[in-house]
């Protein structure tokens, strides 16, 4: 076969994959199953600079609190159970923090399913749709949000500083891709 008969069938070749693989892909892409996750939706009550920041002070302590006790969930369901469970322990921690800093209203926790947006964590996609979620509400809810997800524990890790806007993305998948790949 000549050279330019080659670069032919090679481009053939991958126009063929490409138009096979990309509907693949969107039908894969579509069909995220929801139930596997559980997300996390802090609403602040404004967007002062108090409310934004007790927003991200409160998602500290959350995170202190609830890591031990989900570290060990093997599912969705798991965590909800642990998160359920918790939603007084939840709550009283919140309000602690805005008592603390002399903000006169109140956190209200609870479970439902929410719609959400698509959201990229690292190299993970999580596409727009309804999940199950631990919501806590802060007095009026009506200022910027946080999201992340709380199973799998993409976002679970607290950086050195309480409350830090900065935190890093955790993905037990990951580990245990990297220990089966002995990374």
């Amino acid at each position: 076969m000549a050279k330019g008969e080659r670069m032919k069938t090679g481009f053939f070749v991958v126009i063929l994959l490409l138009v096979i693989a990309i509907p693949l892909a969107c039908i894969m892409v579509h069909d995220v199953d929801t139930s596997e996750y559980l997300r996390i939706h802090i609403r602040a009550n404004s967007n002062t600079e108090i409310d934004q920041d007790v927003k991200y002070i409160i998602k500290g302590e959350i995170v202190k609190l609830l890591s031990p006790q989900l570290d060990n969930a093997k599912s969705a369901d798991e965590a909800k159970t642990i998160v359920s469970n918790n939603i007084k322990n939840i709550n009283d921690v919140a309000n602690s923090v805005l008592e603390e800093r002399g903000l006169p209203y109140r956190a209200n926790a609870l479970i439902k399913r929410e719609n959400f947006p698509v959201r990229h964590y690292g190299n993970l996609t999580l596409q727009e749709g309804e999940y199950d979620a631990l919501i806590i509400n802060l007095g009026k809810a009506k200022g910027d949000n946080w999201w992340c997800v709380v199973f799998p524990p993409l976002c679970f890790v607290e950086s050195e500083e309480v409350g830090s806007k900065d935190f890093q993305y955790v993905s037990k998948i990951k580990e245990i891709i990297d220990k089966l790949q002995g990374k």
